[in-house]
């Protein structure tokens, strides 16, 4: 269901949109944590290690396309809001030929150096084979993931977060069955797993396209309909390259840690894989907020409506800040426990490490909740530029961070984990620069004429 954000309770709207795609990105991350469960505790620490060290691959090929699918997101929303369907449709029909070619190329390169990319790692060799046969059948389906995602991101860009996650919820299911049948019951091993996510992935995609041709007129895109314009596709690189740049060096920056983690060897692999999954289920509800509010203001700025604009985001940041305080409570008092979901009790180091991990950047959370929404509202305007830059500040901050602390014999791989903080920090600071600055809103895309609060 599409879903008009230009009026009623902005709090309402932030809300009923941000729900889903939380409850929908927890599944998401049940994909890769899933596997990580599933090997961890039938095979052992370095099958997780092995899953845990491909991650960082896997987004770093997938980064620029889908940070470029974020700049037609913001014109389809745009669009939307202004009510132009005719340009929205070849808005959808260009977004889909683009991501569509984009799946494959990436898809090919990455099975091309997949070998060299874990080496770049320093992928021990205790787990260097597992690494590779992991990752390559992952990378084998990467056009799944690209489909369902540029689908969804779409969906979004309308106002509709529910529909991927009703389907998000069923493949999540499925992947789980499939993992623990292919691992635990067929002895696939870590190949068992991979095969289990590109299988839910695959029908995931089927189950999207089945609800846009029998019940989104607007996305059905039939022979006929099909147009690639030059035009728009301009509009959308021009604004996803800030986007995408942003995307690489955010996955650039994770390949780093993770080459870094490597270097102090499996238990801490182990132990950061672990506590990386926590993490990014922790980051849910802000990242989402973010999304919301982008979506939010691309609505309402092509609406013409900034005063509305405004209030919502003062609204977004006293709901991130609930958020935040909450998760951090859960954390600190369960944190161990939920380390050890991924590994045998036994392994009480990877579980010591993790724990230090969850603990240190459960404190700055607040942190990254007002940089991810502060450039949510920025980037739903079109200032793309703006959020990179504090985007790729913090991720520089966080590397150069991670390797000075670590580097001192009394804090070691413990710096990898204080990186985070310093980084959110500084992106927080410049975002909420940016936005008092009021330059943002002058990024528009549709120039609507801006209405004057009553």
């Amino acid at each position: 269901m599409l879903k008009d954000m230009t009026n009623g309770s902005e709090t309402r709207h932030i809300i009923t949109f941000a729900l889903p795609m939380f409850i929908g990105n927890i599944f998401q991350q049940l994909y890769n944590m899933v596997d990580s469960i599933v090997v961890g505790r039938y095979i052992g620490k370095n099958a997780l290690a092995a899953v845990g060290t491909s991650s960082p691959i896997v987004f770093f090929l997938i980064a620029m396309v889908m940070g470029l699918s974020m700049g037609a997101s913001v014109i389809i929303s745009q669009l939307y809001g202004a009510g132009d369907s005719k340009n929205l449709k070849r808005a959808v029909s260009t977004a889909y030929i683009f991501l569509l070619a984009g799946g494959i190329i990436i898809t090919l390169i990455g099975l091309l150096f997949s070998r060299s990319l874990l080496r770049l790692l320093q992928t021990p060799e205790e787990i260097f084979k597992d690494a590779l046969a992991y990752l390559n059948i992952i990378l084998g389906g990467l056009i799944f993931t690209f489909a369902y995602n540029a689908i969804s991101a779409i969906l979004r860009g309308l106002g509709d977060s529910k529909t991927p996650l009703y389907f998000l919820i069923i493949t999540s299911l499925l992947n789980v069955v499939l993992d623990i049948w292919f691992v635990s019951s067929l002895g696939m091993g870590v190949e068992g797993a991979a095969w289990a996510t590109v299988i839910s992935q695959a029908v995931s995609v089927i189950l999207c396209l089945i609800y846009i041709y029998t019940k989104v007129e607007i996305l059905r895109i039939l022979p006929k309909d099909i147009v690639f314009d030059k035009e728009l596709f301009s509009k959308s690189v021009k604004l996803g390259i800030p986007s995408s740049i942003q995307q690489t060096v955010v996955s650039v920056s994770m390949m780093a840690l993770q080459g870094l983690v490597n270097s102090y060897g499996s238990v801490t692999m182990a132990a950061y894989a672990a506590a990386a999954r926590i993490d990014s289920i922790a980051m849910m509800p802000i990242m989402n907020l973010g999304l919301a509010s982008t979506t939010f203001t691309a609505q309402n700025i092509g609406a013409g409506k900034l005063d509305r604009v405004k209030r919502g985001y003062k609204r977004s940041l006293i709901i991130v800040a609930v958020c935040c305080i909450i998760t951090s409570i859960i954390i600190l008092s369960f944190g161990p426990n939920l380390i050890s979901i991924f590994i045998d009790v036994k392994e009480t180091e990877v579980i010591r490490q993790g724990n230090d991990y969850i603990t240190v950047v459960s404190f700055f959370y607040i942190l990254m909740g007002i940089m991810f929404v502060t450039n949510g509202v920025i980037r739903g305007s079109g200032d793309m530029v703006a959020s990179m830059i504090s985007t790729m500040t913090s991720l520089g901050i966080r590397i150069i961070s991670a390797y000075v602390l670590s580097s001192i014999d009394t804090i070691g791989y413990r710096g990898i984990w204080w990186s985070l903080p310093i980084g959110w920090f500084i992106g927080m600071t410049i975002a909420i620069l940016r936005y008092r600055s009021g330059k943002w809103i002058e990024k528009r895309v549709v120039k609507k004429p801006v209405e004057e609060p009553a």
